[in-house]
C-alpha cells in the first residue's frame, strides 16, 4: 500500500545520535521504503533497504544492523515469519513492525512475539524518531567491548550474538547456565563474565563435578573439619567459602549425584553451606555459573536431575555452539593456534597447504574446538616442513578421533587424577588413601605404580597449596 501522506519534504528532528548506527529496512512498497530510508539517512543513521523477508535474512549476517525496521504485511514473508526469524538469528536484535490496518490483533501478535515496538501506517516522522531513538538509546548503553572475552577466537554471527547476551548478563547477580559440547569453550566464557561482573575484583574458581567421586566432591565444595571422615587431617574451608564474594564455576554439574543435587539446592535458596562434620552453618555469598554437555531437560524428565534445582541454575541460559555450526571461525581458529604454537616452540610459523585448509573446513571436529587445537599442535610437531600437508590431517585427525572414543584412556586419566586428588587430601598417608578408594594397601601402591605416581611428591605440593601436575586439567 502507498502511504501519499509521506513526503520527502518532511523532514526528521536534529541528529542528535552519539555515533553511527545501522538500520535495515524492510518494505515491499517502493514508495514508502525510499521516504523512511530518507528521513534516517539524513539523521545520521546508515540504512540499508530490502524489498522482502528473505533479501532481509540474507542481509543480516553482512550489514549487521543494531535495528530492523519491518512492514507487516509482504507477500513472500509477512513481518510476524521475520521475525521469528531475526529472532533465530539474534535473540536480542530489536525490531519495529509497520502496519497499515493498525488492527489490533496485529499490535498483539506482533507483542507477544517480542517486537520492541508496533507503529501503524502513515507513520509520522517524530512517532518514528521517538521510537528509533528510544531503541538506539538502548542498545547504546549495551555497546559491545571487544575485549569482554579476547581469548574466544571468532568472526561468525552466532558467537557474536552470544557475547552480546553474556556481556550483558555478567553486571546482573542472576546465575548463568551454560550448555554445550564438550570442548566448546564454555569455562573461557564463564570467565570472561566474571571479568566483566561487579565481582570481577573476587576470586573464580572451577571445579568440574564429574571428575570426582561423591565424597570427594561433597569435600572440595563444601568443606569439611578435620576428623570429620577417615583421612580428613585437617580442616578443608570448601570451595564455597573459598570463593565468598566471587564466583564459583560448576562445570559439569550434570553428573552430581542426586543426594548432592540436594545439599547444593539448599545452600542456593538459604545462601548458607553446612561443611562435613560441623554443627553451624556459614554464610556465603557466591555468583554461581554452571555448565554441562548433558542436556539437563532430558535428564529433568527421566528424574535424573532435580527440576527445582534445574530453575534455580538455569536462571539465564547460554549457549555455546558446536564447532560445525560456526565454521567460518575455523580459519581464524587456526590462524590462532598456529601463532600460539610457534611462539610457544619458539619456530617458525607453519601453514597448512590449500588442500588441507579445504579438508579441515568440511569436517564436523566433534571434539569441537579442543579437537581443533589438538591436531593443530600434533600437525605442527610431526611436520619435516613449514608447509603442513594433508596427509598428516588425516593422520592426526585419525588419532584425534581415536582418542575421543577409546573408553580405556578415559578411565586411565580418570583414575589417575582420581589418586592425585585422595594423596592431595590425606597428604600422602597411604593407609588414609587406600581406605577411601575402597582397596587394601598393596592394590593401591599398584595402582600407583600403574600410573607412576610418586607418594613423596604431595608434601611438597601441600606446603607450596598447589595441586600436583594434572589437577588444572579438571580443578583450577
Amino acid at each position: 500500500m502507498v502511504n501519499k501522506k509521506l513526503t520527502s519534504k518532511q523532514k526528521p528532528p536534529p541528529n542528535d545520535t552519539i555515533s553511527l548506527r545501522r538500520i535495515l529496512l524492510v518494505d515491499d512498497d517502493p514508495f514508502i521504503l525510499t521516504i523512511i530510508a530518507t528521513w534516517l539517512k539524513d539523521a545520521g543513521y546508515e540504512v540499508k533497504t530490502v524489498e522482502n523477508g528473505t533479501d532481509a535474512i540474507e542481509t543480516l549476517p553482512v550489514f549487521k544492523p543494531h535495528l530492523v525496521i519491518t512492514d507487516l504485511r509482504m507477500e513472500d514473508m509477512d513481518g510476524i515469519a521475520l521475525l521469528k526469524k531475526i529472532q533465530k538469528y539474534n535473540s536480542i536484535l530489536p525490531v519495529i513492525m509497520l502496519s497499515g490496518s493498525a488492527e489490533i490483533s496485529d499490535a498483539v501478535r506482533a507483542t507477544r512475539q517480542g517486537i520492541f515496538k508496533f507503529l501503524t501506517k502513515p507513520v509520522e516522522p517524530d512517532e518514528l524518531f521517538r521510537a528509533v531513538k528510544s531503541i538506539i538509546s538502548l542498545i547504546g548503553t549495551t555497546k559491545i567491548d571487544t575485549e569482554f572475552a579476547p581469548e574466544i577466537i571468532h568472526q561468525s554471527a552466532i558467537i557474536t550474538n552470544l557475547l552480546n547476551q553474556a556481556q550483558r548478563v555478567a553486571r546482573t547477580r542472576s546465575s548463568v547456565f551454560i550448555g554445550g559440547y564438550t570442548g566448546t569453550g564454555k569455562e573461557l566464557l564463564a570467565r570472561a563474565i566474571h571479568r566483566s561482573s561487579h565481582r570481577s575484583n573476587k576470586v573464580f574458581m572451577a571445579i568440574n563435578c564429574g571428575a570426582l567421586s561423591e565424597q570427594l566432591l561433597e569435600s572440595e565444595l563444601f568443606g569439611h573439619e578435620k576428623g570429620a571422615f577417615t583421612g580428613a587431617v585437617r580442616k578443608n574451608l570448601g570451595l564455597f567459602q573459598a570463593a565468598n564474594e566471587g564466583t564459583l564455576f560448576l562445570d559439569e554439574v550434570g553428573d552430581m549425584s542426586p543426594s548432592l543435587q540436594v545439599k547444593l539446592l539448599r545452600v542456593l535458596e538459604e545462601g548458607k553451606v553446612k561443611p562435613v562434620g560441623a554443627i553451624q552453618n556459614v554464610e556465603i555469598n557466591v555468583r554461581i555459573i554452571s555448565a554441562t554437555h548433558q542436556d539437563l531437560e532430558t535428564a529433568v524428565k527421566r528424574g535424573e536431575f532435580r527440576e527445582d534445582l534445574f530453575y534455580r541454575l538455569n536462571v539465564i541460559p547460554l549457549y555455546m555452539p558446536s564447532l560445525a555450526k560456526r565454521y567460518e571461525d575455523i580459519p581464524l581458529l587456526i590462524d590462532h593456534f598456529l601463532n600460539m604454537q610457534a611462539e610457544k616452540e619458539n619456530t617458525e610459523r607453519a601453514r597448512f597447504s590449500p588442500e588441507a585448509l579445504e579438508y579441515m573446513m568440511s569436517l564436523p571436529w566433534p571434539g569441537n574446538v579442543r579437537q581443533l587445537q589438538n591436531v593443530i599442535e600434533q600437525c605442527c610437531v610431526l611436520s619435516l616442513f613449514p608447509l603442513i600437508p594433508i596427509s598428516l590431517v588425516k593422520q592426526a585427525l585419525r588419532e584425534s578421533e581415536n582418542k575421543f572414543q577409546t573408553l580405556t584412556k578415559a578411565r586411565y586419566e580418570f583414575d589417575r587424577y582420581y589418586l592425585n586428588r585422595i594423596l592431595r587430601i590425606v597428604e600422602g598417608d597411604l593407609i588414609y588413601a587406600a581406605d577411601i578408594a575402597g582397596c587394601d594397601r598393596d592394590e593401591f601402591k599398584h595402582l600407583l605404580a600403574e600410573h607412576n605416581i610418586n607418594v613423596s611428591d604431595f608434601c611438597l605440593h601441600l606446603k607450596k597449596d598447589t595441586a600436583p601436575e594434572g589437577d588444572s586439567i579438571y580443578l583450577h
